[in-house]
Parts: structure tokens; C-alpha cells; sequence
């Protein structure tokens, strides 16, 4: 059963969770997202049987690549089939710097978000996302909350939620203490996922060195730590 919105990979599914609909800001900082778009492709290309996993690393494996460009460019990336690739979480803090732009296009010309460029204080310039004239988003979260309510029963389900457990979106989407449950919930996920954990050791990384994000708006972690480093 897949609780996926239809044509849309991980990437972007992360994507549309981690924007608020309305005003378009990004719901974790810009380098957690970053991170975060970095495991859901290894996820989808992980889903889609281009790679497994094998000691924190990925492995390409024979095959046809994906036909999403994007997916492939990140294919060759990870290198001929069999060579060894470098660590995960490594690999995932590299891809983070820039992933998240063509996906973020490609929502953009599928109408599904609008790009509204502004200015700071009105000389720093910034752009906001907020849903477009195609609703994407709406079912996107619908999908997405009746796969918890089921619990996360397949693999694509469970790899979203444990991304978005890893990038803190899980604490926004599913505030305070009545919540909490949900949120435990989208952390066994995360203990379960290779990928997910590697972009949680990302975060707790910089949120132990006290970096920022990379640029971009940020909405507040919200909720909750947990994952280990792989």
C-alpha cells in the first residue's frame, strides 16, 4: 500500500510537508532541510532498488538508472555499481548544499508552489514558497496523516515519516504534549532508517557545534531529538 501522493518522489513530498502552506517558510532551518532532501533521495533511489545499504554506506547496485534526471545525477554520485561510496551521513552533508533547489523548481513549474522573492529589511533578498494554484500540499498532508493514523504501514510511508522526525518538521506537524505518542511513533522510524539517521547525526552535529543554516528562513526545530548516528 503506498500512502505516497501520486508522481511525487520523497524529495518532494519532504518538500511540501516542510513549507508552511500559507506563508511559505521553511518549518526546520535551511541546512536540516538540506539534509533532509538529501536522505529522501537516497531513500527514493533506495525504494526504487538502485542502492541498499551496506555498513553506513550506500551501494549502487546493477540496473537501469532512474528516469528522473535528478535521481540519476544523484545515482552517479554514488559511483559504478558495487564501488564503495562514501559514508552516508558524509554523502548526505555534501548533497545538502545543493539539492533542494531543483526539486524546489520543479514544484515551482508544476504550479504546485508559487516563488515569491523578497526582501529583508529591503536589501537582503529571500524567497518563500507557498502553495500554488495546483494543491499539492493539501493532499500531500492528507496522505501523510492517514498513513500515521494506519501505522506507517509500508516502506515509503515509514522512510517520509522517519525524515521528517529527522529534520524536526515532526515536532511542528504534531506540537505539545498530547502529540507526543505521534512523535514517538515517527522515531521508531527513524531507528529503523539508515538514511533518516543519517541526516539526524547532520543535525545534531550543528546543533552541538551551534551552526546555522546555510541561508533561507527557519521555523523553529520543534520537537523532539532521537535517531542515532550511523
Amino acid at each position: 500500500m503506498n500512502h505516497g501522493t501520486p508522481d511525487l518522489t520523497l524529495p518532494e513530498e519532504l518538500l511540501l510537508l516542510a513549507l508552511h502552506p500559507e506563508k511559505g517558510n521553511r518549518l526546520c532551518s535551511a541546512r536540516y532541510l538540506g539534509y533532509g532532501m538529501a536522505g529522501a533521495v537516497l531513500a527514493e533511489l533506495q525504494l526504487g532498488g538502485h542502492i541498499r545499504e551496506d555498513r553506513v554506506r550506500p551501494v549502487v547496485l546493477p540496473g537501469a538508472p532512474p528516469a528522473d534526471r535528478r535521481l540519476a545525477g544523484a545515482l552517479r554520485s554514488l559511483g559504478e555499481p558495487g564501488a564503495k561510496a562514501p559514508k552516508t551521513y558524509r554523502w548526505v552533508r555534501t548533497a545538502a548544499r545543493h539539492v533542494e533547489e531543483p526539486w524546489l523548481t520543479g514544484l515551482v513549474e508544476r504550479r504546485a508552489v508559487r516563488a515569491e522573492r523578497r526582501r529583508a529589511l529591503g536589501l537582503f533578498p529571500y524567497t518563500r514558497y507557498p502553495v500554488g494554484p495546483v494543491d499539492l500540499t493539501s493532499e500531500t498532508r492528507r496522505r501523510f496523516e492517514a498513513a500515521r493514523t494506519a501505522g506507517w504501514p509500508d516502506p515509503r510511508s515509514r522512510a517520509l515519516a522517519a525524515l521528517v522526525f529527522a529534520i524536526g518538521v515532526g515536532g511542528v506537524l504534531y506540537p505539545g504534549w498530547g502529540a507526543r505518542h505521534q512523535r514517538s511513533a515517527m522515531r521508531d522510524a527513524l531507528d529503523h532508517s539508515w538514511t533518516a539517521k543519517a541526516v539526524r547525526r547532520n543535525v545534531q552535529a550543528d546543533k552541538s557545534s551551534g551552526s546555522g543554516g546555510f541561508g533561507g528562513d527557519g521555523g523553529g526545530d520543534g520537537g523532539g531529538g532521537g535517531g542515532g548516528g550511523d
